[in-house]
């Protein structure tokens, strides 16, 4: 599924991934996030955290009349407080994606995978 969008010089088509990679990059910017996890678990409930380039499979986006609503999947840095970076991390990428397609995001939902100690 992807945002369709008509102009006056034509239609313009955004695809999930796109959107994915760029609610990933805003998450990465944030302080305390270590990186993006995939939303499915590994065996022993490890999650792996995953490159740049896969953003996609830590970002699920549903296109909604109203506006789109994300959800992300993380994994935060040890000894920092959750819930402020989660908040940072809600405000960035709401601000990035409607700064970026002129869109409402209707809810950005964190799912913090793990805590990592970062050496």
């Amino acid at each position: 599924m992807s945002i369709k969008k008509q102009t006056s010089l034509g239609q313009i088509k955004i695809s999930d991934a796109a959107i994915a990679v760029l609610a990933g990059g805003a998450v990465i910017e944030c302080y305390g996030v270590v990186g993006m996890t995939s939303q499915q678990v590994l065996k022993d409930g490890f999650y792996e955290l995953l490159k740049k380039e896969n953003y996609t499979k830590g970002v699920i986006v549903k296109n909604k009349p109203e506006g789109l609503e994300v959800d992300l999947y993380l994994v935060v840095s040890y000894g920092v407080k959750v819930s402020e970076v989660v908040n940072e991390v809600q405000k960035r990428v709401k601000y990035t994606l409607e700064k970026a397609l002129n869109m409402d995001v209707l809810a950005v939902n964190v799912h913090v995978q793990g805590i990592k100690v970062v050496e």
